[in-house]
This record gives structure tokens, C-alpha cells and sequence, in this order.
């Protein structure tokens, strides 16, 4: 039988797809644009795109479908679309690592999930029997579609879109309030699907967030989705990735603070801002590249390095405020600094998995 039993993580790319999510690319890359995306961050035609959107095969499917002219995608033992190939390929996968992720380390997250996948792929136009881009819907998440009719009927011409993984903490909450002085809309957008063992669980990110939205945001300025997509840890492409994807959910700005994207000490903290500079003008939403906040003691209050001297006066009077700081003191059982974290971000995590014990396939 022609059929291909996909993972969660291939079907939530399959359902970005025929949504329109990752637009312009509409479909699972074949070698052509697999090479251009990878080598270059720009799709054949030349427009700027920065990640390969791949559906990774095993040997034996690989030479099971091979030959097929049309290949029926199954997820969770229901036909859920279909997939005309138009080419079965093969990479150096530790040269596409080097160039999507900047090593191949297998300690990195997104280079370890990318060297488990199969080893084939598969390229070629999608179709669905299950979404329709009017009609589908998913509980506390938008489509493309929803959130521009959402921003429409609330009068907002200019959005600013945030990517976070993490539960909100103080400099998150900086970084969304100064922008949301300079736009009509805030969309909240925390990207929900695979990511690593210890980062934040959906349950989790969506408490925190919707404990913010409740309790200190104005409710006609903001708007609050999960993104259920793959994290890939890919730092400065990844950055320029996630601007993409909120420009097709209708945003007009979009903001990449520091280490956007990025996990341990792979990537230069403001190496994303630099990418984002070499795209100016083409990828047709405005970047707001902001300096991480911290806290200042002198100042009593969050700040960034442009605002306050006392981070090169006095370095121990500050005190820098991370997900992975955040994260480490919830591992421990203890509650955050109320001046880093809202105690009642803190205690909408109580009786809640915090953290992803179990990675998804």
C-alpha cells in the first residue's frame, strides 16, 4: 500500500503547510529547494527563507513508496491528505547540520532531532481531506485565516507578533510593553510542539500566559495563540523562520530579543539581530531587535544595557533574567524573585507537569 504513517511532528508540519503557516512554501521541499534553503537561506526563486521543511523517511519506506505517484499520508490511523512526489533524496547530514545549526554536535538539540529523523526524504505537493482553511479549528489556537480576521475586527493596522517557548517572566513582559507602545495589537504567539526534555510543557506555557493576558493586559490589546510546531534551536535562522511565520499570521512587527531561538552557548547573543539586518526590506515584516532586560538594583526595575549603566558600573548590582535561569529555580522547587517572575505567573503553575519529561517523535 501506498500509504506513510506520519509522527506528530510530521503532521503538525503537514498541517502548517496546507494552512498556510510557512508561506511561500507550500509544500515538503525536494532536493532543489532542500540545497537553496540550506546553502543560501533562500528558496530557488530567491525570496528569503532560512529552514528546510522536510519529510524524512527510513530506508525501507523510502524504497516501499518509491516509484509511487501519489502517496497517502495517515496520522493516527486516519487519511489525513495525500502527497504527489515529485523526488526521493538523500543529504550529507552532518554538512546540512553544520549550515542549518551552525554545528554538528549531537548535544545540540535541533542537530540531534534532525540526525534521528530518516535519512531519505521526500518532496512534492500536498493536498488535505481533513483542513479546510475556512472551516478548521484547533482549542487555544489560531490559524493564519483566524488571526487576521481576529486583528481586523479589532480595528488593529499594526501588530507585533512574540515568539517565546518559556513561561513569561519580567523581561518578556518588558520586551511586550515597550513594543506594544508602538503598535495597535500584541500577539502573543508561544510555539507549543517538539522541543527538548526540561523546557517548559504546553500546559504550562499556556497557564503562565493566560494568567498575563487575564490579569495585566489591557484585553482589546492583546491577543494570545499556541503555535504547535517544532522547535529546531536553529538561533539566527530560526529567528528570521519565526518572523516569517508571524508575518503570514498577519503581524507587522516582530521581535527578536537576545539568543533568539538559541539553546546552551552555541549562538552570539545578537547574532540574529545581524542576520535579520542582511534581510532588510525582503521578508515584509518589520524587526524590532531588542537588548535583553535584566534587572537593575540601583534603578529598581527592568532595563537593558541602552537604558542603564550600572550593568558596566557595577555588574554585580544587576542581575540578568533568562528561561533557562527561570527554569532551573522551578526545577528546584523554588519560586522565583517576584522582581524576575509575577508570583501569579508562578502559582498558575501549581498542580500542573511544569516541564517536558518525554519528548515527542
Amino acid at each position: 500500500m501506498n500509504e506513510l504513517h506520519l509522527t506528530q511532528s510530521q503532521y503538525l508540519e503537514f498541517e502548517k503547510l496546507i494552512l498556510g503557516a510557512f508561506s511561500p512554501v507550500t509544500e515538503f521541499m525536494d532536493e532543489d529547494t532542500f540545497h537553496s534553503v540550506v546553502e543560501t537561506m533562500r528558496l530557488p526563486d530567491g525570496q528569503p527563507f532560512t529552514l528546510p521543511i522536510l519529510l524524512d523517511l527510513n530506508a525501507v519506506n523510502a524504497k516501499r513508496l518509491r516509484g509511487s505517484p501519489r502517496i497517502t499520508l495517515m496520522y493516527q490511523n486516519q487519511e489525513v491528505g495525500e502527497l504527489l512526489p515529485n523526488g526521493f533524496y538523500t543529504c550529507d547530514k552532518i554538512k546540512a547540520a553544520k549550515s542549518i545549526f551552525g554545528t554538528s554536535d549531537k548535544s545540540h538539540p535541533g542537530v540531534r532531532f534532525f540526525m534521528e529523523g530518516g535519512d531519505w526524504f521526500v518532496g512534492g505537493k500536498i493536498s488535505s481531506k481533513i483542513i479546510d482553511k475556512a472551516t478548521f479549528s484547533k482549542e487555544n489556537e489560531l490559524t493564519p485565516l483566524q488571526a487576521k480576521t481576529l486583528f481586523k475586527n479589532n480595528g488593529w493596522k499594526t501588530i507585533v507578533g512574540f515568539q517565546t517557548r518559556n513561561v513569561p517572566h519580567r523581561a518578556h513582559e518588558y520586551l511586550q510593553r515597550v513594543a506594544l507602545e508602538y503598535v495597535d495589537g500584541l500577539f502573543l504567539h508561544p510555539l507549543v510542539g517538539k522541543k527538548k526534555r526540561g523546557d517548559y510543557s504546553q500546559e504550562a506555557v499556556l497557564a503562565g500566559y493566560q494568567t498575563l493576558v487575564q490579569k495585566f493586559y489591557p484585553a482589546n490589546r492583546v491577543a494570545l495563540s499556541l503555535l504547535t510546531t517544532a522547535m529546531r534551536y536553529a538561533g539566527p535562522r530560526e529567528a528570521i523562520f519565526h518572523a516569517i511565520i508571524r508575518r503570514n499570521y498577519g503581524c507587522t512587527h516582530f521581535i527578536i530579543g537576545r539568543d533568539h531561538a538559541g539553546v546552551g552557548s552555541y549562538y552570539e547573543k545578537y547574532a540574529a539581530h545581524q542576520l535579520a539586518k542582511t534581510f532588510e526590506g525582503e521578508l515584509g515584516i518589520t524587526i524590532l531587535p531588542f537588548h535583553g532586560p535584566f534587572y537593575c538594583r540601583h534603578c529598581d526595575g527592568i532595563v537593558t544595557e541602552k537604558t542603564c549603566p550600572h550593568h558596566a558600573t557595577d555588574p554585580q548590582s544587576v542581575k540578568d533574567i533568562s528561561g533557562t535561569d527561570m527554569r532551573s529555580i522551578l526545577t528546584g522547587g523554588s519560586h522565583p524573585d517576584p522582581k524576575l517572575m509575577r508570583p501569579e505567573v508562578v502559582s498558575a503553575l501549581q498542580g500542573i507537569t511544569i516541564f517536558i519529561e518525554h519528548e515527542d517523535t
